[in-house]
Parts: structure tokens; C-alpha cells; sequence
């Protein structure tokens, strides 16, 4: 089958360091256009590509086939629905919309029109929670009681991005929270209530940089946290249970290595030191249990899949409207003080 021809909507830092080499080493896929209002940055590292000033002539020009939304989050749902409209497959950058109303309108409009339309969670594909997968797989800790999960960074001072200003979809929630968030619904589903305090504490700061949100499964305390102040070790995963525990520290590796300009490929990408992997936590020894490779390849392959009809998508709107739905549920929470129930959410 011939390349997917594929464009960008937005040339920020996260198109440049993740989207762009992902769909650059993908056998399916081929960047032929880069969607850049005032610049032309995208055909320094990619000069065969067309670059065009808006979405509106991309489309017109009928450029490519796979169009990939990475733009500020307040611009999303109009970009992705008029590019379903003009029959293109559809990819769009986390959290898809910032409304989930918003989102249902686009599965919609995607299905009705036999598209392809996904959300980009490479976090699904961290090293971290796929061994998270595979230890509850295997049942290595037996009942599961207790799963906290942390995002945390050391950035005291505002910069100048959109996500910190005062624009719809900013802040940390919107951000890190989809990653946390979008995780826990592919382990365990819709949550019976949540409960979210979210905060803004640094001086000045306009959107939230804080949140620490509880949902409650049957037997299970999920509690997901992210902090722009935390300046000391926190586990980024915590999980307990009847025959012991699991704690593992650090990020999965392929951030660092896409921010330092490497290319996804070669045996090692993905493979995190054996000094840093989690550790089990068992009744009568504590060992290293070995991190499984991280990979963020496999999305953009399995978005290929999908379009040459070999396979179904990996990340589906359904899941990505539930993300959407425990987010404004945890801001209604955080807003009038209570827990707010599956009933009320999922409605």
C-alpha cells in the first residue's frame, strides 16, 4: 500500500520533538505538509514538506490524507471538525477538546462519514504503565487496593505559553491531568465518584499548576496528583495490595531522549537502565522488577492500521469523551466541595 500522506497543524515544540519524528520513522506514513502561520521552521529539519499558512488552504490545496492537530487546545474542535468535514482521518493531540460535548460532535461526525479520528495519549506506551499492565496481568501483588500516580516537575517560575495563560483548556489538568487520567480509565474503567481539589500556587499564576484528585473503583483508591512545586523524589507510580506493594521513580525514557533530539529507532529506543526500574515490594523480599519498553511508535502505526483497514484504533473517542467527562466532573468537584458520582458524570 502506497504512504499515508500526512500534515501538521501547528509546529510548537511538542509537534517538532514528538508528532513530526513519530510520523518521520513510521513505514506507513509520509510528512508531506507542516501547517506554520508565520514561519517556515518545519523544513529545517524536514525540507521536502509544504508549508502552508492556514488549515483552510491545506485543505484546499487537498494536500494530504491524515491531518494532525497540534494546536493550543482552545482550536482543537474546530480544526478536527473541519477536516472531518473535508473527509480527511483525523489525529488530534491530547485532551482532543476541551469539552465533551464537543468530542461526541466529533465521533460523530467521524463516523458518519466512515473516518478515522484518535487521540494522541503516547503515555499509553510509557515503559512505567505497561509494566504497570503486566503486573496486574499477572496478579504478582494478587488484590489491588490502593494506585497513586504522580506527575510532578520543578518549575517555580510562569513562563510565557499558552497553557499559563488565561485562555480556555489551559493549565495543569487540561495538560497532565488527560496523561494520569486517561491511564487509569484503560486500567480500570469509569470511576463510582471523584473528588479533585485544583489549585493555583504559584504568585501570579492564572491557570491551575495543582491537582490532586481521588476516584473511588470497587475496592480501589486511584489517586492521581501533578505539581509544578514538587522539588523532591515522589514516586511516580504507588500501587498496594494484599501480597505487597509497588513503587517506581522517574519518567519513562523517550521525553528526555525526543527533547534531546534523538530519533525513534535502533534496538535500545524505549529500554530504560536496569539501575532505575521499580521496585516489588513483597512480603518477604524487595526486588527490581524490570521495566518493559517503552514505545510511542506504536501509535502512529496502529493510526495506519486503522486507515489501510488491518486493525481497530488503540485509543478510541468513547475513552477519550470519558477522560473528558472525569475532568469536568473534578473541576465541579473542586468548585462546590463534594464528590461527584458515576451517575452524575456519565449521564
Amino acid at each position: 500500500m502506497s504512504k499515508i500522506k500526512t500534515a501538521l497543524v501547528g509546529y510548537g515544540s511538542v509537534a517538532e520533538n514528538f508528532h513530526a519524528p513519530l510520523i518521520s520513522v513510521c513505514d506507513d506514513l509520509e510528512l508531506v505538509a507542516v501547517v506554520e502561520r508565520s514561519q517556515q521552521k518545519s523544513k529545517i529539519k524536514y525540507p521536502g514538506v509544504q508549508v502552508f499558512k492556514s488549515l483552510e488552504e491545506l485543505l484546499e490545496n487537498d494536500a494530504a490524507d491524515l491531518i494532525v492537530i497540534v494546536t493550543p487546545n482552545e482550536f482543537h474542535f474546530s480544526q478536527a471538525k473541519l477536516a472531518l468535514e473535508a473527509g480527511k482521518h483525523v489525529v488530534v493531540d491530547k485532551p482532543v477538546t476541551i469539552h465533551s460535548k464537543e468530542a461526541k460532535e466529533l465521533k460523530e461526525l467521524a463516523e458518519s462519514k466512515n473516518l478515522i479520528l484518535s487521540v494522541f495519549q503516547n503515555r499509553r506506551l510509557d515503559g512505567d504503565i505497561l509494566s504497570i499492565k503486566k503486573i496486574l496481568r499477572e496478579q504478582i501483588l494478587a488484590r489491588i487496593v490502593h494506585f497513586e500516580s504522580h506527575f510532578d516537575r520543578f518549575r517555580p517560575n510562569l513562563v510565557d505559553n499558552w497553557r499559563e495563560k488565561e485562555v480556555p483548556g489551559n493549565g495543569i489538568t487540561y495538560d497532565l491531568g488527560t496523561h494520569l487520567i486517561d491511564q487509569v480509565v484503560m486500567l480500570f474503567g469509569r470511576p463510582a465518584w471523584i473528588y479533585a481539589e485544583i489549585l493555583k500556587q504559584r504568585t501570579g499564576a492564572v491557570a491551575d499548576d495543582f491537582f490532586d484528585i481521588t476516584m473511588m473503583y470497587d475496592g480501589i483508591n486511584v489517586r492521581l496528583t501533578a505539581s509544578v512545586l514538587a522539588n523532591a523524589p515522589i514516586p511516580r507510580f504507588l500501587i498496594l495490595g494484599e501480597k505487597g506493594s509497588y513503587a517506581k521513580y522517574g519518567l519513562d525514557v523517550q521525553e528526555k531522549a525526543f527533547k534531546a533530539g534523538q530519533i525513534p529507532v535502533g534496538v535500545n529506543w524505549g529500554m530504560e537502565n536496569s539501575e532505575v526500574w521499580g521496585k516489588l515490594h513483597l512480603e518477604k523480599a524487595t526486588v527490581s522488577y524490570p521495566t518493559e519498553r517503552g514505545d510511542y511508535r506504536i501509535f502512529y502505526q496502529n493510526i495506519a492500521d486503522a486507515i489501510h483497514g488491518k486493525t481497530s484504533l488503540d485509543v478510541k473517542m468513547s475513552e477519550a469523551i470519558d477522560v473528558l467527562k472525569i475532568i469536568e466532573a473534578a473541576f465541579l468537584s473542586n468548585k462546590e466541595g463534594r464528590r461527584v458520582y458515576k451517575e452524575e458524570v456519565f449521564r
